[in-house]
């Protein structure tokens, strides 16, 4: 569902960003609007309208179909979040990056332990951010804000 989720939405902002309807996507790239409306609301795409829609918007094919999944900072579910959710995720817009901190955390705290005599706190404090971050991870997928 997630790689879904992120073809909608890398679908839909180059659409917007050429100011362009539903129905005139449909009409240049020659697939139907029903076509365009499945690949918006994430629904699997095949090759052909993959390749068309590549063509348009004048992309790689891996564009539209990596996973990509961003926080609407812009939408109402995001400003009604506690300030503490919101400075936490300063400058985090992709889940990608918050995986890529947890395992960096985690790595920090490896190899504090094993290569580095007397930093048993920086591995602490690395091993409980990685902790925090997980969580915030999971608070934010479960409130589905990416």
């Amino acid at each position: 569902m997630e790689k879904e989720k992120g073809k909608k939405m890398i679908v839909k902002k180059l659409r917007a960003r050429n100011n362009w309807s539903q129905e005139q996507l449909a009409q240049i790239t020659g697939l139907s609007l029903r076509t365009i409306q499945r690949v918006e609301a994430g629904n699997k795409a095949s090759i052909e309208t993959l390749k068309s829609l590549a063509s348009v918007f004048e992309v790689d094919i891996s564009k539209l179909t990596e996973v990509v999944i961003l926080i609407d900072k812009e939408s109402q579910q995001w400003k009604s979040e506690p300030w503490w959710i919101k400075f936490s995720l300063l400058g985090i817009k992709k889940r990608s990056y918050m995986i890529k901190i947890e395992y960096l955390m985690i790595a920090i705290g490896c190899i504090s332990l094993t290569l580095f005599d007397g930093m048993e706190m920086t591995a602490i404090v690395a091993f409980f951010g990685a902790y925090t971050n997980a969580k915030l991870l999971a608070y934010v997928d479960n409130r589905r804000l990416w």
